[in-house]
C-alpha cells in the first residue's frame, strides 16, 4: 500500500572522546526533534538467547507513536509493545524483511533507536541530507515506486545494540547489511540520508549513510573522533576526505587519480529548511565548548566553505553537565540569542522573550516564501533527548550510563538509568498522545509550556531546579559506583535509580505547582523560603477593624518592558480621559462656581457658599496628596497599574513607602485653618489641573 509520510526528525548530536571529558568517559548525546508525534519513550529490550536457525525480522520504522506493536523483539514479551497495551492497537507489525539469528542477543535501552547496551556500547543519531532517496522494501514511496531496502537507521541501530561490544565492529555490520539489503531514510527528500555517533568505553565514531541509486543498496562512512576532541553532527554531514590508505576510515571509496573523496561534499544535499539550519548549531557548541577558536558563524554554503572541522579540542574538560547545557542552548550571551535579556527586543519572542516559536505549518499565509526562525540547539518540538555515557574502568553493570531527558531538553531533567538494570519504572513511558501525570515526558511538557507565560522571570528557577537535579543525580551515581565496587547485589543497587526518576517525577509537579503560584496573573508573590517548592503566601495582616496594617507580601507585579510597549504600538493606543477643563468644565468640578455655567451632567441645585468652599478645599486636598505621591515616587505600582509598573512610573511593594502617612495632611478648613504645608506642596490650583491632565495616563481607576 502507499504510506503515508511523517515529518522526518531533525536532530543535534555531540560526540566527546575519553580524553575530552573529566573523568574519561566517552560521551554522546541526540535530541530526538520531531513534530509533535515522535515515539518519546524508553523501553528496556531484554537479552534474549535464540534457537539455531532462527530468524531476525526486519520491520518498517515509522517513528511516530506507536513506534512498533508485537511480540517479536525480544524471546520474552515486552509490555510496552505488546498488542493491544494502551493505546498500541489490536494489530502486530508484520516484518518487511528477514536475516539468520544470532544466538544471543544484549540487553539494550531504545527510544525512537536503539540508545545503549549492557555493553557500554553507545548511539546517537541525526538524520541527514543526502543525493540519493530509497524506500523500504514492499512499501510504496512517492516518486520512488514500491520500495527495495530492508533497513532504516532505526532497524540498523537494533542490530548493533544486540550484537556488538565494539563500535568499530557495529559500524562494519550495520555498513555491510545495508550495502547487501538496502537502506531507506527518514524522509523524500530532505531526511533521505542518515549520521551515528557510535561509542564504546574506548572510541567515538561518525558514521554516515544513504541509499545508493538502485535503492536497493547503500553508501557509507566512518570517521574516529580522535580522544582528546568532540564532534557535533547537527543534520548534515560533516565528514570530509575519504582517505584508503587510513584504517581508522571504514566504508564506500572510489578513488580517482588518487584524489581524497570529499565524502560530504559529495554526498550530502547540503543543509535543509534554510542556511545556517545546521551550522549555527555547529557554531554554538564550538562556542561553548572551544571559544578559543574563534570560529565565524558565517558562511556561504556547507558543502563549499567547510566552516567548522570534523572535530576539536575543548578548552577545557568536559563532563556530563556540559553536554546536557549544550543540548538545552538557545545561544544565549551571543548575537545569535533566542531566548531572555540576551536576546535584545526580540519582538518575536513576546513581552518576556520565549525562544519557542510554533511551526505554524501551512496555516500561516505569508507574501513571501523567505522568512525562517534561528535553528537552535534547544527546541520545544524535541520529543526527547539523552547522554550516554560509558566508563570502561567500571563494570558494564553501572558503567555505562543513559541520561535520559523526554520531552524538551531546555524544561527537562536528564536522569540517569544504569546498563544493567533489570527494569525501567512507568515514568520513561509517556507519549504524545495521551496525557499521563505518572510520566516525565508529561511533567516536564507541562513545566516547559508553562513558562512561556512568563519565560524571563520563570527559567532562572527552572535552571535552578535543573541543576539541583543533576547535583543528586550525580552524588547517587557515585554513591551507586561505591556500592557496587564493594560487592553488593547489582539489581537492588540499580534500583535507586528508577527511586531517583520517580523522585524526579514528583518533585517535577510540585515546582510547576510552585510556578503557578509564584506567578499567577502577571504577580509575583513571596513563598515561603523553609520549604521547597511553596504554593502560600501569607495574607494581609489587619487591624480590629479589619484595616490593612501589613500588606500580603506580593512582591512585584512586572508587567510589560517598555521597549516592547513602544513596538507592539501600546503608545497608539486609546487615549487618557478628556480634560474636564478642555471640555469647559462639563464633567468635573469647576475651581470656581460663579465662572462656571452648569453642565446638565451634574444637580441644578444651588449649593450654599460654605459647602460649595468646603467641597472645593477638600477636592484640592485629594488632588495635592495624589500629585505629592506621583512626585516622591511613593504611589504603589498596584495603584496605577500595570503599565506604569513597566516604565518604572511607581514603587514596587518591596520598596513601598507608607503611604498612609505621605498622604496623611489635615483637613483644610473652609476659614483657613490647618496646618501649614511647606511650599513645594502646595502648588496653585491651576498647577494641579496641569500636572494631573500630563499624568492621567499614569493614573488608574
Amino acid at each position: 500500500g502507499t504510506l503515508f509520510l511523517q515529518g522526518c526528525s531533525a536532530c543535534t548530536t555531540i560526540a566527546v572522546g575519553k580524553d575530552a571529558t573529566v573523568d574519561g568517559s566517552v560521551l554522546s548525546s541526540h535530541s530526538n526533534d520531531g513534530e509533535g508525534d515522535t515515539d518519546p519513550r524508553l523501553v528496556l529490550i531484554p537479552a534474549s538467547d535464540w534457537p539455531v536457525d532462527s530468524k531476525r525480522p526486519i520491520f518498517y520504522s515509522p517513528e511516530s507513536f506507536p513506534r512498533y506493536v508485537g511480540p517479536d523483539r525480544a524471546a520474552t514479551p515486552i509490555e510496552a509493545y505488546a498488542t493491544g497495551n494502551g493505546d498500541n492497537g489490536p494489530t502486530a507489525f508484520v516484518p518487511i524483511c528477514e536475516m539468520p539469528q544470532v544466538p544471543h542477543t544484549f540487553q539494550y535501552y531504545e527510544e525512537t533507536y536503539g540508545a545503549l547496551n549492557e555493553k557500554q556500547l553507545g548511539i546517537s543519531e541525526s538524520t541527514c541530507s543526502g543525493v540519493f532517496g530509497a524506500a523500504p522494501k514492499g512499501i510504496e514511496y512517492p516518486d520512488y515506486g514500491t520500495g527495495k531496502a530492508c533497513f532504516s537507521v532505526d532497524a540498523l541501530t537494533q542490530i548493533a545494540m544486540e550484537r556488538h561490544t565494539k563500535a568499530r565492529d557495529a559500524i562494519k555490520e550495520i555498513g555491510a547489511l545495508a550495502e547487501e539489503m538496502g537502506f531507506y531514510g527518514a524522509g523524500l527528500f530532505e531526511g533521505t540520508a542518515e549520521s551515528l555517533i557510535v561509542t564504546d568505553t574506548e572510541e567515538a565514531w561518525i558514521f554516515h549513510i544513504l541509499p545508493d541509486p538502485s535503492g536497493a543498496s547503500a553508501i557509507w562512512a566512518a570517521q574516529r573522533v580522535p580522544d582528546d576532541s568532540f564532534a557535533v553532527v547537527p543534520n548534515v554531514f560533516i565528514i570530509r576526505e575519504i582517505d584508503a590508505s587510513d584504517s581508522d576510515e571504514l566504508g564506500w571509496f572510489d578513488p580517482d587519480d588518487d584524489k581524497l573523496l570529499d565524502f560530504t561534499a559529495t554526498y550530502s544535499d547540503g543543509e535543509y529548511s534554510h542556511q545556517f539550519y545546521s551550522g549555527r548549531r555547529s557554531w554554538g557548541v564550538y562556542s561553548m565548548f572551544a571559544p578559543s577558536l574563534q570560529l565565524e558563524a558565517d558562511y556561504v554554503e556547507w558543502r563549499i566553505s567547510k566552516p567548522y572541522p570534523f572535530a576539536a579540542k575543548p578548552d577545557k574538560k568536559l563532563s556530563v553537565t556540559d553536554v546536557a547545557n549544550a543540548m538545552r542552548s538557545y545561544y544565549e550571551g551571543t548575537d545569535f540569542s533566542q531566548a531572555g535579556e540576551t536576546s535584545g527586543i526580540n519582538l518575536a519572542g513576546g513581552p518576556f522573550r520565549t525562544p519557542d516559536h510554533v511551526a505554524g505549518g501551512n496555516s500561516t499565509p505569508l507574501k513571501s516564501d523567505t522568512g525562517n526562525w534561528e535553528r537552535t540547539i534547544g527546541l520545544y518540538r524535541t520529543s526527547d533527548s539523552y547522554i550516554t555515557q560509558s566508563r570502561g574502568w567500571l563494570e558494564d553493570a553501572h558503567g555505562g550510563i543513559i541520561w535520559f531527558g523526554p520531552y524538551a531538553a531546555p524544561y527537562s531533567v536528564f536522569v540517569p538509568f544504569a546498563a544493567g538494570m533489570k527494569s525501567l519504572p512507568h515514568a520513561t513511558l509517556g507519549n504524545h498522545m495521551r496525557l499521563d501525570k505518572k510520566t516525565l515526558f508529561w511533567a516536564f511538557r507541562y513545566l516547559g509550556n508553562y513558562v512561556q507565560n512568563k519565560y524571563e522571570a520563570m527559567m532562572g528557577e527552572v535552571t535552578a531546579f535543573q541543576q539541583h537535579a543533576m547535583q543528586r543525580s550525580l552524588e547517587l551515581q557515585a554513591s551507586i559506583d561505591s556500592l557496587m565496587n564493594g560487592g553488593e547485589s547489582s539489581d537492588s543497587v540499580l534500583e535507586l535509580y528508577s527511586a531517583n526518576a520517580n523522585k524526579v517525577l514528583e518533585e517535577t509537579w510540585e515546582f510547576s505547582d510552585h510556578l503557578m503560584f509564584k506567578f499567577a496573573d502577571g504577580q509575583v508573590h513571596a513563598t515561603p523560603t523553609d520549604v521547597q517548592y511553596g504554593t502560600s503566601t501569607p495574607p494581609r495582616k489587619y487591624s480590629v477593624k479589619g484595616v490593612t496594617t501589613k500588606e500580603a507580601p506580593i512582591v512585584d507585579q512586572p508587567g510589560y518592558r517598555t521597549e516592547w510597549l513602544e513596538k507592539v504600538g501600546f503608545l497608539d493606543g486609546p487615549p487618557p480621559p478628556p480634560n474636564c477643563e478642555d471640555l469647559d468644565w462639563q464633567c468635573g468640578h469647576a475651581p470656581s462656581s460663579s465662572s462656571v455655567s452648569n453642565s446638565g451632567l451634574r444637580s441644578e441645585s444651588t449649593k450654599d457658599d460654605a459647602s460649595n468652599n468646603a467641597s472645593t478645599q477638600a477636592w484640592i486636598v485629594y488632588i495635592q496628596g495624589k500629585e505629592r505621591a506621583l512626585r516622591s515616587n511613593t504611589v504603589t505600582c498596584d495603584a496605577v497599574g500595570d503599565v506604569a509598573a513597566a516604565v518604572k512610573k511607581c514603587s514596587p511593594r518591596s520598596m513601598q513607602k507608607n503611604v498612609q502617612h505621605v498622604l496623611s495632611v489635615s483637613p483644610v478648613q473652609p476659614n483657613g485653618g490647618g496646618r501649614k504645608k511647606p511650599a513645594e506642596f502646595e502648588p496653585q490650583v491651576n498647577d494641579v489641573y496641569e500636572f494631573v491632565r500630563a499624568n492621567s495616563h499614569l493614573v488608574s481607576d
